[in-house]
């Protein structure tokens, strides 16, 4: 398996919550460390507008770890907001959600986990063969 993805919807959490740009930009900042994951970039946190319907309005953010990625999209009107974690190894599936309530305080949650690459070669001897040829190439190019 290459690894998890945390797939959390939740509903009824207060607007004002869903709305803070800067609340979700320091939940993301925050996450990797939760999960003792390597954040290799600032979170990116935008907010968004609704196009035909004016109340699909929201913030969303993703910050990339070593291990993957991390997302957050919301949705103030509707006190909805979706948390991705997807990562190639494994991490405390309960420890991600208590944190992510713990901030948004949804009325309920569903959540589901799926294992991602089903079929991906973790190899050390792969992984291996694979480093040493790009070198090759590259001080071929020398």
């Amino acid at each position: 398996m290459f690894g998890p993805h945390l797939i959390l919807e939740a509903y009824g959490s207060p607007k004002n919550k869903l709305a803070d740009l800067n609340l979700i930009c320091q939940v993301l900042e925050e996450y990797p460390a939760k999960l003792n994951m390597t954040k290799i970039m600032p979170p990116y946190v935008f907010r968004y507008n609704g196009g035909d319907v004016p109340e699909d309005w929201g913030v969303s953010g993703v910050v990339l770890i070593a291990e993957s990625h991390i997302s957050i999209h919301s949705f103030p009107e509707k006190q909805f907001v979706t948390l991705d974690i997807f990562s190639c190894r494994d991490f405390v599936i309960e420890d991600a959600i208590e944190y992510f309530c713990s901030i948004f305080e949804p009325e309920h949650y569903e959540e589901q986990v799926l294992q991602r690459g089903r079929e991906f070669p973790k190899s050390a001897g792969r992984a291996g063969r694979i480093v040493d040829a790009e070198r090759r190439r590259l001080a071929a190019k020398r």
